[in-house]
């Protein structure tokens, strides 16, 4: 017996031989592939040739300059007043989170008073 999902019942109801049709094996299935939905064009590498589209100008070698430069300071403060700030912030709140989790600690092993 083959059987069909009532929709208005949402329950499984007995159906002919003629409802019975899975998914695949449908005669109306067309052979050729449905065009992608969200294509977007795109270009081999072969078609682009040798110039490549950046968005901007390479700093790589200006960067490269600063970074390899030897005066003594460590990479990440090399790029001045802004890295400096970043590095204390972020040495402080680490400092302060772990002085923060010790005293969470040290309270947390005293007994309760009953």
């Amino acid at each position: 017996m083959y059987y069909r999902l009532n929709g208005v019942t949402q329950r499984l109801t007995g159906a002919s031989a003629a409802a019975y049709s899975p998914q695949g094996l449908r005669p109306g299935v067309p052979s050729a592939s449905s065009p992608i939905i969200f294509a977007s064009p795109t270009k081999l590498a072969s078609e682009t040739g040798s110039q490549v589209e950046y968005l901007g100008a390479n700093r790589v070698p200006e960067l490269q300059k600063v970074f390899q430069r030897s005066d003594g300071v460590p990479v990440h403060l090399k790029k001045g007043l802004i890295d400096k700030l970043l590095y204390r912030t972020t040495m402080g709140l680490t400092m302060g989170g772990v002085l923060y989790c010790l005293v969470a600690l040290y309270f947390a092993a005293q007994p309760t008073d009953k």
